[in-house]
């Protein structure tokens, strides 16, 4: 079911948001986090997707993205192939939650008319084009400070799951190029 948030312009850059159903907080482990960060970088290299702000959180991923072929395709592609992945890394490594997390992902699955067995991420992206510099600048605090608003860290920056660190001028686990926009830690 679609939300009205939808990729119309293929290429223009729009502010992303993916979560995963039942609001699972897959994230709180880094192995999960891992897997989207090398999708990520994956994504970068080799299908020409840009990203230019994003940040991993508990159960949702914020990003700012463009693509210099189709958006839907590399976000469609960066879903199946974490989705996968999660999967498969739930089934194999040590996870006290294991069977509480498959058996949700796997009732979302039986529901949905795409998926045959198991359904990590919603449907939706929440794709807003982003149509001004100050628009895009608000997003950009907005992904940053997430870390900071859920109680995780104090300043943007030392969230190392976000690009607020690249936007700083630290060790980033994706190497984005930063958008031209004022920086500011908020304390």
């Amino acid at each position: 079911m679609t939300t009205g948030y939808q990729i119309i312009d293929q290429k223009a850059p729009y502010f992303l948001t993916f979560q995963i159903v039942d609001w699972v907080d897959i994230f709180t482990r880094k192995i999960y986090k891992d897997i989207v960060i090398d999708c990520f970088n994956f994504m970068i290299k080799n299908k020409k997707f840009q990203l230019f702000a994003y940040v991993i959180m508990s159960n949702h991923v914020h990003l700012i993205a463009q693509s210099e072929g189709r958006l839907s395709d590399n976000i469609r592609d960066i879903k199946k192939f974490t989705c996968l992945k999660i999967i498969e890394t739930i089934k194999t490594q040590p996870e006290s939650r294991k069977d509480w997390i498959l058996n949700i992902f796997k009732a979302n699955g039986e529901l949905s008319h795409s998926n045959k067995e198991y359904q990590v991420w919603t449907h939706e992206n929440h794709a807003v084009l982003l149509y001004s510099n100050e628009f895009i600048k608000s997003k950009v605090d907005y992904i940053h400070n997430n870390p900071v608003r859920a109680g995780i860290v104090e300043k943007p920056e030392d969230y190392f799951y976000s690009s607020a660190r690249n936007y700083a001028s630290l060790q980033a686990p994706i190497d984005i190029p930063t958008l031209i926009l004022p920086w500011k830690t908020y304390s």
